[in-house]
């Protein structure tokens, strides 16, 4: 692994341990070059995805996007990290599992669309807002009219 403030090849690893949830290991390390310590974490990869665009571009999926996308959805929300690692996690085996290797970004945006809703309906309508692209307050209510069907989630629940 290169170390990331000087370009050094030759680093050490000091620790490892699992990640709470036990989807990855984080690994301390230390650069023999700069004396510099950094954590890198590693996680199973099962296959490379690439994300259609809706304007049919292709680029490499990346996780931290999703995980960002998901994290400003629950600012404020009373979800623990961990949890939300664990929501990114189920979201990428998801992904993974499903055999194909493109994936549309709206396929994307519904799975995470489904579960925000399943577990807090501020966050889901926060992610809506942007993903649907509302541009008036009459999008909002539209889209909050159609909510109210809905039945409330717990968020003291598994997702």
């Amino acid at each position: 692994m290169r170390c990331p403030f000087c370009g050094e090849a030759d680093t050490q690893v000091k620790d490892s341990r699992p990640t709470e949830d036990g989807g990855a290991i984080r690994r301390r390390r230390f650069c023999a070059g700069c004396g510099q310590r950094f954590t890198t974490i590693e996680r199973v990869q099962l296959r490379e995805l690439t994300v259609v665009k809706a304007d049919q571009r292709r680029v490499a999926f990346d996780r931290d996007k999703l995980a960002r996308s998901v994290r400003i959805a629950m600012r404020k929300r009373p979800i623990e990290d961990e949890r939300i690692e664990r929501i990114v996690n189920g979201i990428v085996r998801q992904l993974e599992a499903g055999g194909e290797t493109d994936v549309t970004s709206a396929d994307i945006g519904e799975l995470v669309m489904e579960t925000l809703k399943a577990l807090d309906t501020v966050a889901y309508v926060r992610f809506a807002s942007v993903y649907r692209d509302f541009r008036e307050a009459r999008d909002f209510e539209a889209f909050l009219g159609d909510m109210s069907a809905l039945p409330k989630p717990a968020l003291g629940g598994e997702e």
